[in-house]
């Protein structure tokens, strides 16, 4: 998939971008050696592959680092609710937006 000088002018004005003639000519080569980079990547055959956790797992048997999955903190409803301009039963009350 290569891209023209026309789909860069296209997305520079989606992207609200003001792209001079050099920069735009910059642009669409990294933009294109880009796509052929990502065609290159797909023609290799990764059947059977399983994806790596980690890029090291290649290399290594890398454990997952995963903390404990406690809470940390209290929670003061009543101080965290007490600037809320409407509060009933421990809940924030908010205008009706659906009609």
């Amino acid at each position: 998939m290569a891209l023209t000088p026309q789909d860069i002018a296209r997305i520079a004005r989606l992207a609200r971008l003001e792209l001079g003639a050099q920069e735009s000519e910059r642009m669409l080569t990294q933009l294109n050696g880009f796509f052929d980079l990502v065609e290159k990547m797909r023609a290799v055959d990764t059947a059977g592959i399983e994806p790596l956790a980690h890029p090291l797992d290649a290399v290594q048997d890398m454990p997952l680092r995963l903390r404990a999955d406690v809470a940390s903190e209290q929670v003061d409803r009543e101080s965290n609710q007490r600037s809320a301009p409407a509060v009933e039963r421990g809940l924030f009350l908010v205008p009706k937006v659906i009609e």
